[in-house]
């Protein structure tokens, strides 16, 4: 498992891949990140400890994802990464959460105060029908708006059935008013029921993909894995 990079494009950044409790939903038809995950904090934070001493402070910026919501991780985890941001001089920390932690945000504002706190949401889509109906994203709300609040970025997933050229750029452009950043994930096979729809994929890659691979506010992922991180 390889648990740290290096991102050298893009709002360069360090981003590790860190292990925590697991994610509490587990409804996401799409995902099955699940095995990256423990109940025994103490081994939790022993593994984590061990990514972060790779940590060297370039660019002054990292990324730090597990499989699940930063609100996943063990205490002593968090307090470390306080340590390590400080030690090295990194002033911008990126996290992802659920949107069922939204109502905790603030605090882990106030908690990391005199850091950049940048919180990156597991949207997918703005299609209700699409997000609520098939992928079960668990995110009862329409209004993009109300959605962002507490977010500074988002994902996205492309590459599914019922997606389209429309559809698509409809997210991309929403995503780029309402959010900061945004990344783009296309649909890879894995063990759920969601399969990689070809057709989507090649219409994103033919119309859409020109148009957004040198925009300095998109990431873009045709493999999970793109990030360096995972396995």
């Amino acid at each position: 498992m390889d648990r740290y990079n290096i991102i050298q494009e893009k709002n360069k950044r360090e981003i590790i891949l860190l292990r925590g409790s697991g994610c509490v939903y587990k409804k996401c038809t799409f995902c099955d990140y699940y095995s990256d995950s423990s109940q025994n904090k103490q081994e939790n934070y022993l593994l984590n400890k061990s990514v972060l001493e790779k940590v060297k402070g370039l660019y002054g910026r990292i990324e730090i994802i597990n499989s699940g919501s930063v609100f996943e991780l063990d205490n002593e985890t968090i307090n470390l990464i306080q340590q390590t941001c400080r030690s090295k001089n990194i002033s911008t920390i990126h996290f992802e959460s659920h949107y069922l932690y939204k109502d905790k945000i603030p605090k882990l504002r106030q908690k990391f105060s005199g850091f950049n706190l940048k919180m990156k949401l597991g949207l997918e889509t703005f299609d209700y029908a699409l997000r609520e109906n098939i992928l079960k994203k668990g995110i009862n709300e329409t209004d993009p708006a109300v959605i962002c609040a507490q977010f500074d970025e988002a994902n996205f997933l492309f590459g599914i059935k019922g997606q389209s050229l429309e559809s698509m750029q409809k997210d991309i452009e929403l995503g780029l008013k309402y959010f900061e950043r945004i990344c783009i994930n296309i649909m890879c096979s894995n063990t759920t029921g969601i399969i990689p729809d070809r057709r989507v994929i090649k219409i994103f890659t033919d119309k859409l993909y020109p148009l957004y691979k040198r925009n300095d506010r998109v990431d873009i992922l045709i493999n999970n894995t793109d990030f360096g991180v995972g396995n």
